[in-house]
């Protein structure tokens, strides 16, 4: 049923593979060669939590009988459920190549988790991830991706330092109001790829070239992948391709006595969050370093969705949405210096890739007329940031119950409470679609003083 090379080995007396239980996973089309040369459409199944890099390649009629690996049913009770004449012997090959890839509950993940988890503690600073893949699209792009090592990391700075560069003088080039006259007290960006969200990025960072230099940068991000049920903060700092943002380890621990042990309890969630390292660089290039060559020290924090369970943790046993607010505000109360909020922030998710039914291209007809309704509702939604309630953003996404999908409520009002602003602007709002329709990702430009 899979087509990977390898074989892994069934090992009937693993009570893990006799009583499957899937991990999180996320399944995906790919096509591959047939033995004929035929190309076939295959799913593709990863870690949804990123602790694995494996892919497991098998039959797209698999996904019916993923379901059923819930940890309670034998191989031989999901073959007799599903039927159509599949055996448990038919499943066996699969379930060795899930629990290789790290894709079961058991020991193999287990191991590899473990693996992560001390990778991540072992260095005071998170590695590129994100950012690296974007700077190695330039590297490809102006044909430099073959310089030696050396070489290349030279090239990667500087292209990257254009490309921003380029983006913020497109952005801002007919805007009335191209710098704020001050530090904010907080912006709201875009987490998407920067192919698609350049605009919003660059109408934040690229009015921000001119104000007094932060001593340090709060970013406000959306767990993507992770497993912490509330607020989950980062005790690293970020390397990009520019250089090091270091921790800000003072007002981290500031928080961390207030808030207690499982602020940091699921950190590793940080390990591949875009949401937070794609502001790093951006970061770097508009404020620079100081005297000492260093750039603004960063703070890293994943809010969870405070319209669930009346801003509680999921579970019940993670950090709460308001006494994290309380505990920030008065952590930054009590620092020296300047600090700047990002609100790390994607809004709608919309499109048959995100479960809907219509298609979202086309000029005329439902495509539009959805674009256009999901746009309405968005600057209908925003408006309760520009009008300084983030409490009445939180309440309406529960009485409506996140019907587009905005992955940030959390810390688009985590930001707005900390910083209660007398003014939230709106500086430019962007749609993102595909060409096909298929998916359209909304996102804000914002400013809060």
């Amino acid at each position: 049923m899979s087509n990977e090379q390898q074989s892994p080995r069934f090992d009937r007396n693993a009570q893990h593979m006799v009583v499957p239980r899937l991990r999180p996973v996320r399944g995906f089309p790919l096509e591959a060669q047939a033995p004929d040369g035929q190309t076939v459409q295959v799913l593709g199944l990863a870690d949804q939590k990123q602790i694995s890099e494996r892919v497991v390649t098998t039959a797209p009629a698999v996904a019916m009988i993923l379901p059923l690996m819930d940890g309670t049913r034998t191989l031989e009770q999901i073959a007799q459920q599903v039927g159509q004449g599949l055996s448990a012997a038919m499943l066996e090959p699969l379930i060795a190549q899930l629990d290789d890839a790290g894709l079961l509950e058991g020991p193999t993940f287990e191991r590899m988790h473990a693996k992560v988890k001390a990778n991540f503690d072992a260095s005071d600073v998170l590695p590129p991830a994100s950012s690296a893949s974007f700077g190695d699209q330039l590297l490809e792009h102006h044909g430099k991706q073959d310089l030696p090592e050396d070489e290349r990391a030279a090239a990667e700075k500087q292209l990257m330092s254009q490309q921003l560069d380029l983006w913020i003088d497109q952005a801002l080039k007919d805007a009335p109001d191209p710098a704020f006259a001050t530090l904010p007290g907080a912006v709201v960006t875009p987490h998407l790829d920067y192919g698609r969200g350049w605009p919003n990025y660059a109408h934040v960072y690229g009015r921000m070239r001119v104000v007094d230099r932060p001593d340090r940068v709060v970013i406000l991000g959306t767990n993507h992948f992770g497993y912490a049920t509330g607020v989950c903060m980062c005790d690293k700092g970020y390397r990009t391709a520019l250089g090091v943002c270091e921790v800000d380890r003072a007002l981290a621990q500031r928080l961390s006595g207030v808030l207690g042990p499982a602020l940091l309890e699921h950190r590793f969630d940080h390990e591949h969050e875009h949401s937070i390292e794609l502001q790093v660089p951006w970061i770097q290039h508009v404020f620079g370093t100081d005297e000492t060559g260093a750039y603004p020290k960063v703070l890293g924090i994943l809010v969870h969705d405070p319209s669930v369970r009346n801003g509680e943790s999921y579970d019940g046993k993670g950090v709460a949405f308001e006494p994290f607010v309380k505990a920030l505000r008065e952590a930054i109360a009590a620092m020296p210096g300047r600090t700047l909020i990002v609100a790390s922030a994607d809004l709608s998710h919309v499109g048959p890739a995100f479960g809907d039914q219509t298609v979202m291209a086309g000029e005329e007809g439902p495509g539009a007329e959805a674009r256009n309704e999901v746009v309405r509702g968005d600057l209908e939604l925003l408006k309760h940031l520009t009008d300084n309630k983030p409490e009445a953003l939180v309440s309406s996404m529960a009485w409506r119950q996140n019907p587009t999908r905005w992955c940030s409520i959390g810390n688009l009002a985590a930001a707005a409470a900390v910083v209660q602003p007398k003014e939230t602007r709106l500086l430019h709002f962007h749609a993102a679609l595909d060409e096909q329709g298929m998916s359209m990702v909304t996102c804000a430009a914002m400013v809060m003083n």
